[in-house]
């Protein structure tokens, strides 16, 4: 009787200590799991806010330079053609300024990616060279350089127009992927 006492003893005891084990491990491989997926959130959540910073920040330069562009037209309406030139040689300096501006936010869109935004950030700061030529023009007094501006500010604006729905899908698909765990 005490030998079979003893093996159940035994048994008892190895069979404990081996659930112990199994569970120790399964704790510590759903921790590390868990982990995981608590930094890939979080790794996504700032890919998430970086992008739709840089995103931003191009859609509002962008709306800086279209309000430049406004102001243009309004200075071709002056009657005085060296108060008109002088309004237009500013407003280029401006525009020059503004543009530096967007070019540096465009590098960074391509630095945060993905190249389907890029791309189109690039276009969009692209799309400003036509009405700087128009505007150069313009203080020219080149005679159909009002013209030519006024014939730019639409490609400019579907430009900007691209961007955004392109900015907006991607950041949309972020949230999907984000979403299901991807």
């Amino acid at each position: 009787m005490a030998d079979n006492t003893l093996w159940v003893g035994v048994l008892t005891a190895g069979t404990a200590v081996v659930a112990s084990w199994v569970t120790g491990r399964g704790t510590t491989r759903a921790a590390r799991i868990q982990a995981e997926l608590a930094a890939r959130s979080q790794q996504t959540d700032r890919t998430r806010a970086a992008r739709r910073a840089a995103y931003v920040d191009v859609i509002e330069q962008a709306q800086q330079m279209a309000d430049l562009y406004w102001k243009v037209t309004d200075a071709q309406a002056v009657p005085d053609e060296r108060e008109r030139l002088r309004v237009l040689r500013d407003l280029r300096l401006r525009l020059r300024d503004e543009y530096a501006v967007l070019r540096h936010r465009v590098w960074v869109v391509e630095l945060e990616g993905p190249q389907e935004v890029a791309t189109a950030a690039d276009r969009l700061r692209r799309a400003t060279s036509g009405n700087y030529r128009a505007l150069e023009a313009m203080i020219r007094s080149e005679s159909d350089a009002g013209q030519q501006f006024n014939d730019c500010y639409d490609p400019f604006w579907q430009a900007v127009l691209a961007f955004v729905r392109i900015a907006r899908e991607t950041m949309q698909d972020t949230d999907i992927a984000a979403a299901s765990g991807r």
